[in-house]
């Protein structure tokens, strides 16, 4: 499987001809969608989705089924339901938004794993009860510390590990976080500039 990253939390699959975009948002770049076959959203955040680039690109849009997204018809998954999307086996997991500061609403989150192999929590640190070959990591947000990010890796294990939701940083604190990550989990973890494949 052909891994894309793209700006913030937006990654790009390709297999056997076959291409799933995960969180497509408002500061990702369009050519993540150019011939994708369907699109995970992980939850109605525009830094995960981009409702007027999906409203006409016609393809098959799953987002979590209480999720309110504008504009776009979107198929409603909850969790533990497993679904094809794009050629690719979906099991979707967790359930809700990690929880941002003093109580503020969270919604639902979705994270989803492809082909029983690669895991994209969205904003949350579910750990599925599953071994993962491939963590995408979410390594920055409002919601999130360091030491947060490398205890969710710790707790799955993945053979590897790459960053999403990294836009918010400078270089200087990706380079931190990106040697914390490197340093303090045995994940094979590795930083991809968007745009870059594994």
């Amino acid at each position: 499987m052909r891994i894309t990253k793209y700006t913030h939390a937006c990654v790009r699959l390709e297999h056997d001809g076959r291409v799933l975009v995960i969180d497509p948002g408002t500061w990702s770049e369009p050519a993540a969608l150019a011939g994708a076959d369907a699109v995970l959203v992980t939850h109605e955040h525009t830094d995960h989705i981009d409702v007027l680039r999906l409203a006409g690109l016609g393809v098959p849009v799953y987002a979590p089924a209480e999720a309110n997204i504008p504009r776009v018809e979107v198929t409603g998954v909850s969790s533990g339901v497993g679904f094809t999307a794009g050629g690719f086996r979906v099991r979707a997991v967790g359930g809700r938004h990690a929880s941002i500061h003093a109580g503020r609403p969270d919604c639902a989150n979705l994270g989803y794993i492809l082909d029983e192999a690669l895991y994209h929590p969205g904003d949350s640190l579910h750990v599925p009860d599953e071994p993962i070959e491939t963590l995408l990591v979410p390594v920055q947000g409002s919601w999130m510390k360091t030491a947060e990010a490398i205890d969710f890796v710790r707790a799955i294990a993945p053979q590897r590990a790459f960053a999403i939701h990294d836009a918010q940083l400078n270089d200087r604190g990706l380079s931190s976080v990106n040697g914390w990550l490197a340093e303090e989990t045995n994940s094979g973890y590795r930083y991809l500039s968007p745009g870059e494949s594994a």
